[in-house]
């Protein structure tokens, strides 16, 4: 495993020397030690990447260039996929066949990107047609310049490779940081991007504390572009600080979704998507569907299939045999989610099932899986992101009450309909404000699709 930090294609100590502990969530063991970057790594990294910007090849090479290394890479993440997968578990505590999905999902973005850099070379200027035939226009598609990356820790080498493959492949080069709760596989992607003759200073991965390496790193005024994917408060601040020096921003930020099921919907499927759209990665996902709307006719024998099938979830270490819910990420994480499940109970919530510590697991951040029925609309259960395994549910009558009930939200993220009547789900899905809306599922993503929210939930798409 890689503890340093990678500058300027070099493998280098933090100047000030510190490093801080990386935690298994799943036995609570540090599993390694990894340099915690400041403002001075922050400074030769981007340093690095604007070199490297300025005067070095990557920009100026054609787009078929770029996208030999990215396939490289993107090979080089195959080679190690298993092995990568298991560090992820161990960094994040997924359950391994999600990291392993995940694995080959950040494989799949470098190899669409690269795709994409090909294009390039064949629209990079475009013709502009003038009422005057005394002059001539162009528009000259180039990259932006040197880019920040600042990832969350719920998918570590998915989101950095959301972020650094695109980068590549329009000539920008790249300062990451990741989260310092899951930095392992990030550093990972540096050894192979390094292996595969990456030039030096195109890709600088960072690790430390969010405001000793990340908030250095927003502020930098060699920084062309920021992209965050996190929560909303820090979000907040890192706009802020990139309006300081008009820098570009893209932010992908919290969400509450809804998934709204009309009675004509098959209940199997119905609790098999509730389950996977708000309990795979625990719940851990921005856009998870936390708020369930069923109409009312389904809604009885749908919640009693529904905590049938939660009771049979193998809780676990995410490298156990048939687990499919592994640790919250952290001991702060836990703290937040049961406080949670506290305060919804507090304000007249029914626990149905789970929001407990699982009986047979006294080490690790494990949570059962939890439903939530009699959520009052105006309490934080309903309104505020959980980011845990805790789904609120609750009937409709009408598709208009079901419509205002799943608008009445501060994000706008990704919401999900289920029914039969195709018509009704199209018309539905339309009405929704949410950047992502899924019919008769939850959650597939594709780098293929554009990603992103309304309202609190960001700005731009990935």
């Amino acid at each position: 495993m890689r503890n340093q930090l990678y500058i300027d294609g070099k493998w280098t100590a933090p100047v000030q020397g510190r490093m801080f502990d990386v935690i298994n969530p799943a036995t609570e063991e540090v599993i390694q030690q990894v340099g915690a970057g400041t403002a001075e790594d922050i400074d030769a990294a981007v340093s690095a990447a604007r070199r490297a910007f300025d005067t070095g090849e990557w920009p100026r090479l054609r787009g078929a260039e770029r996208a030999t290394y990215l396939r490289a890479i993107a090979a080089g993440i195959r080679a190690r996929q298993a092995e990568i997968a298991l560090l992820e578990v161990r960094d994040n505590g997924k359950p391994l066949p999600e990291a392993d999905w995940d694995i080959g999902d950040a494989a799949g973005c470098f190899e669409f990107y690269a795709n994409l850099a090909e294009q390039f070379d064949n629209g990079a200027e475009e013709a502009i047609t003038l009422p005057d035939p005394r002059f001539t226009s162009k528009v000259v598609k180039e990259p932006v310049g040197v880019a920040a990356a600042i990832i969350p820790w719920n998918y570590p080498l998915l989101m950095a490779a959301w972020k650094v493959a695109p980068a590549l492949a329009a000539g920008c080069t790249v300062v990451l940081k990741p989260s310092e709760l899951t930095p392992l596989t990030a550093l990972e992607l540096a050894a192979i991007a390094d292996n595969v003759g990456l030039p030096a200073g195109v890709l600088n991965i960072v690790t430390g504390l969010g405001g000793e390496a990340g908030q250095p790193l927003a502020e930098h005024p060699g920084v062309d572009k920021l992209a965050f994917t996190g929560s909303v408060p820090t979000g907040s601040k890192i706009m802020a600080a990139a309006a300081r020096d008009i820098k570009k921003v893209s932010l992908e930020l919290g969400g509450k979704s809804p998934f709204l099921i009309f009675e004509d919907a098959d209940i199997e499927q119905a609790v098999e998507w509730i389950m996977f759209g708000i309990f795979w990665n625990q719940g851990q996902v921005c856009s998870a569907t936390s708020r369930v709307l069923v109409q009312e006719r389904l809604y009885a024998p749908l919640l009693e299939r529904l905590i049938a099938e939660t009771r049979k979830i193998k809780i676990g270490g995410g490298e156990g045999k048939g687990v499919l819910l592994g640790p919250l990420v952290s001991q702060r994480q836990y703290e937040l989610v049961t406080r949670a499940i506290t305060v919804a109970k507090d304000a007249g919530a029914n626990v149905v099932i789970g929001g407990n510590r699982p009986k047979n697991l006294e080490k690790g951040y494990f949570l059962e899986p939890t439903i939530l029925t009699d959520v009052p609309l105006d309490s934080a259960a309903w309104t505020e992101e959980i980011f845990g395994p805790v789904v609120c549910i609750r009937p409709f009558s009408a598709e208009d009450d079901a419509v205002r009930l799943a608008n009445d939200s501060r994000f706008g993220l990704a919401a999900a309909v289920m029914s039969k009547d195709g018509a009704r789900a199209d018309r539905v899905a339309a009405a929704l404000r949410a950047g992502i809306v899924w019919i008769n599922c939850s959650q597939p993503t594709f780098t293929e699709a554009p990603w992103g929210g309304y309202k609190q939930s960001g700005i731009g798409r990935e």
